[in-house]
């Protein structure tokens, strides 16, 4: 029994005395300076450890008759090892059972990393204490830095228990989802709760004379999901303000998350006082989210909005919205009382083209009420208010891999004229065709000669059309005219080459068409009018045709260029492309049926077509037989290099195409000569200015009564031609990149995307949609132009762009010589220094002598705040928006706006 409980103190004795001698020669003495050195420190525990096997073999002696008592180990005070390290010295003290870390101190526990001037390690107390150094002239640097999983935190200095995960901050500087905290004192009580005191908080950059913060008596913070503050006032540079508020709460997450969207307040002169933009927000999850919005006017109206997100990365991505806003106008009792209701339907997606290469779904919607841009009393619908069109598309195709190759595709479309409010749709169109098939083609080696070259096609198209107005869109009436057919067509063609310098090519259409409904017609003679009668059942009628032409390139070189001499014009290329063409198109008078028109000077009879209303149109009646003669011509030009290191001559575009086209009809009795057809179009200031023109040249003359008739306008005392119409276009675009011969930067898109989306221009011609209180309108980033902030002298290169668009047409078929439409708009912006910004849209109008719709923008950025405001100084939308707010989407509801709509009238 002794022999026992001696063996048990002996293996206990040796243990310890190998764990604290092991320590030991571990830890260096304070007086000894090292090397910087990087390595864990020992777990130091009093704890006794006892062999296995020979407590094992103890027992096993003894269990018979004695029992073991068991001692409770003391629970280590670190659980993991610790990693340190430091430029100048590390001291272990045993007397104060301290570890001493100087000069780029760093220390590494679990998920807790130190950062420091000086680290000191207190294992009496289980303490970790960061502070600052002073340097060579007495300024104290290396602030600490606390990480602790996703906080950091960098204070004065501060004491931190390992066993309680308490700490103690002095002076304490930290950022969470954009809000920059600091504090005098921070109590951390655990992983999960800060409290600190007589703080402040604010998302400006600069967080040591920030232009603005909150002053809180008092915050509980918890990292990652709320901070909640007592007495809070505003304080704008460092000027205190009466804006307070008794407690606060500001949720913190980096995912996702639902909530309630805060309105905009404001006032409308014809509907009065108004809730705006205010709702909930449902992060469903993170493919897919929800927005909910509402507005309200005290006048009764109201509108309602519902938008989407959604997106599978490598799969596809959309969005949809629908708004809807039922609209007030006056008092009832007034005779301008009006109640009315308007909506939009908006709908986009877009199919990553990896996700599946041989099949592909898109989708652009953009429908509802013609006047939904011009009523809508939303902001952001500011840049459409002039859009003519909405149109959408939805389609998917399938492509069948193989020889030949099969592709199939259904599509939907829609085009709506919000002027006259008629609607086309076709629901829907199937397309299918297959690849071209050689069927003389040699199986080895490519294709050549008017045999081997020889092809056909199948393609097949199905229709359904749809011709309503705004008012029975989404009604039954909608489809009672509505018109569907088939049409097949089988092309066979071939092409050669002809005396090696010209290019042949010949064909021949075979097509069927099917309808589903046709007419018939008879006149009444009761009524003495002819009457029409729909004639629904399955009809087909088939036509074929036969096309050919010739065609070859021409190129000339005019060369300015003497030896000994360097001009600044060296050669002029012109290249000319002839070509010459023959169509025949036979008459297919089978498929037209007469009727007789009894009348006081007899019978007569006139003949129709039952396909006449069909989907693709009636057969050709007449027989034609015509030729077609073009000329396409460009210019170049090698002009002398500004580079006097350039080997060549630098070329310049001068004409990128003049076209000239016509026919004659050799079939025709009459007026066989079409009008000549004259376009063109070039770039150049370095293709900043696009000019494009047009004219028709008739070569028939007027009678006294203004109509055409079979003679030359030559030979009735004329010119060669009679310029019947013409047109110009000129757009060009401007900045002081283009002169200073730096690289512009990318446009500002902020507001063009919703022009867009709502089918407007791609420009800010017509204005820019704006809502100033919706965060994603603007660039958040928050990356200073450094250029701008070090040049001193910026006064002297001011940013600034100029979009110019200049339009005339004219119009002569009836001798009536007038310009029918001329106008030039313009849009531009100037950055008048780094943080102020002005812009306008406008446009004028030559014709009727007025302004077109006008625009005028001006925005300031007030380093964490930003103030905008857009006047529209006339129109029907005359009106001026004002808004300043806090950048910081976490703040954004911190604002102010003030609005004023168009005066009522009466």
């Amino acid at each position: 029994m002794r022999t026992n409980y001696f063996q048990i103190l002996l293996a206990l004795s040796f243990t310890v005395l190998i764990n604290t001698t092991v320590f030991s020669q571990d830890l260096p003495t304070r007086a000894k300076v090292i090397q910087p050195i990087t390595q864990d420190i020992p777990l130091y525990t009093p704890s006794i450890s006892v062999d296995s096997v020979a407590v094992k073999s103890i027992t096993e002696a003894a269990q018979d008759t004695i029992r073991l008592d068991s001692v409770k180990l003391k629970k280590e005070f670190l659980t993991d090892n610790v990693k340190y390290h430091a430029k100048d010295y590390s001291s272990f003290n045993r007397l104060e059972q301290k570890l001493y870390l100087y000069n780029e101190a760093e220390v590494d526990y679990q998920d807790m990393n130190i950062k420091a001037g000086v680290i000191v390690i207190d294992y009496s107390k289980n303490e970790v204490y960061a502070g600052r150094i002073q340097d060579t002239s007495g300024v104290l640097t290396q602030k600490p830095v606390f990480t602790q999983g996703q906080s950091v935190v960098e204070p004065d200095s501060i004491r931190f228990n390992f066993d309680t995960k308490k700490a103690l901050i002095f002076n304490s500087k930290t950022e969470q989802s954009g809000f920059n905290i600091l504090a005098p004192i921070v109590k951390k009580e655990n992983d999960s709760v800060v409290f600190m005191a007589k703080a402040r908080f604010t998302t400006s950059e600069d967080v040591e004379d920030p232009d603005y913060y909150f002053k809180a008596s008092k915050i509980k913070f918890v990292p990652g999901k709320k901070i909640v503050v007592g007495p809070t006032h505003m304080v704008i540079a460092n000027v205190p303000t009466p804006i307070a508020v008794p407690f606060g709460f500001f949720p913190l997450t980096d995912t996702q998350t639902s909530g309630i969207i805060i309105p905009t307040f404001g006032e409308d002169s014809t509907r009065g006082y108004f809730l705006q933009n205010g709702g909930y927000y449902f992060a469903i999850s993170d493919y897919v989210d929800l927005a909910l919005l509402a507005d309200y006017y005290t006048n009764g109206s109201y509108g309602f909005r519902a938008e989407t997100t959604y997106a599978t990365k490598y799969k596809f991505r959309g969005s949809a919205a629908f708004r809807y806003e039922s609209l007030i106008n006056s008092e009832k009792g007034f005779p301008d009382y009006s109640k009315s209701t308007v909506y939009n339907i908006r709908w986009s997606h877009s199919q990553d083209s990896k996700s599946n290469p041989n099949s592909s779904f898109s989708a652009s919607v953009n429908l509802g009420s013609s006047s939904y841009y011009q009523q809508s009393v939303n902001q952001i619908n500011t840049g459409n208010f002039l859009n003519n069109t909405l149109s959408s598309s939805v389609s998917y195709s399938k492509s069948f891999t193989g020889e030949p190759q099969v592709n199939l595709s259904v599509t939907a479309t829609h085009s709506q004229n919000t002027q006259t409010e008629q609607i086309n749709m076709t629901l829907p169109t199937f397309q299918g065709s297959v690849g071209r098939v050689f069927p003389f083609a040699p199986k080895t080696g490519s294709s050549k000669g008017i045999i081997q070259n020889i092809n056909f096609q199948y393609s097949v198209r199905a229709e359904n059309q749809i011709q309503t107005t705004d008012s029975l869109f989404f009604k039954p009436e909608m489809f009672e005219d509505a018109r569907a057919g088939v049409q097949h067509n089988i092309p066979l063609s071939t092409n050669f080459k002809l005396f090696k310098h010209f290019s042949l090519s010949a064909g021949s259409t075979f097509q069927e068409n099917w309808t589903f409904k046709t007419v018939e017609k008879y006149y009444d003679q009761d009524t003495d009018e002819v009457i029409t009668e729909s004639v629904n059942g399955f009809d087909a009628y088939r036509t074929y045709n036969f096309s050919t032409s010739l065609g070859t390139t021409i190129y000339g070189m005019f060369d300015f260029k003497k030896e000994g001499e360097n001009p600044k014009i060296q050669a002029i290329r012109h290249v000319i492309r002839p070509a010459i063409s023959y169509n025949i198109n036979p008459s297919f008078d089978q498929y037209y049926d007469t009727y007789d028109v009894i009348s006081a000077d007899g019978t007569t009879q006139d003949s129709y077509s039952r396909f006449e209303e069909s989907i693709f149109g009636s057969p050709n009646q007449n027989f034609s037989s015509s030729i077609g003669l073009s000329l396409a011509n460009n210019f170049e030009a090698k002009v002398r290099d500004k580079d006097t290191t350039a080997t060549e001559a630098k070329k310049v575009m001068l004409l990128n195409n003049l076209n000239f086209s016509t026919s004659y009809n050799i079939a025709g009795d009459s007026l066989q000569w079409s009008p000549v057809r004259v376009s063109g179009g070039t770039q150049i200031l370095n293709n900043k200015m696009n000019i494009n023109f047009g004219a028709t040249l008739d070569p028939y003359a007027l009678d006294n009564n203004n109509n055409k008739i079979d003679v030359y306008n030559i030979n009735n005392n004329g010119s060669l031609f009679r310029l019947t119409s013409a047109n110009l276009t000129l757009s060009y675009s401007l900045s002081n990149d283009l002169f200073s011969g730096e690289k512009k930067d990318e446009e500002d898109q902020r507001g063009i995307q919703e022009n867009l989306r709502g089918g407007g221009r791609a420009d800010d011609l017509f204005g820019v949609s704006q809502d100033f209180t919706d965060q994603s309108f603007f660039d958040n980033d928050d990356e200073e132009d450094e250029e701008k902030e070090d040049n001193e002298f910026y006064k002297f290169k001011i940013p600034w762009t100029l979009n110019l668009a200049y339009a005339v047409n004219y119009s002569n078929t009836q001798r009536q010589n007038e310009v029918s439409s001329h106008s030039l708009m313009f849009s531009g912006d100037v950055s008048l220094s780094p943080k102020w910004s002005v812009g306008a849209s406008s446009g004028y109008d030559f014709k009727n002598l007025g302004f077109t719709y006008t625009q005028l923008r001006l925005e300031r950025d007030l380093e964490s705040w930003r103030m905008n405001f857009s006047w529209v100084p006339f129109s029907s939308r005359k009106s001026w928006y004002f808004f300043i707010g806090i950048k910081s989407s976490i703040l954004s509801d911190l604002k102010y706006d003030k609005r004023l709509q168009p005066d009522q009238q009466l």
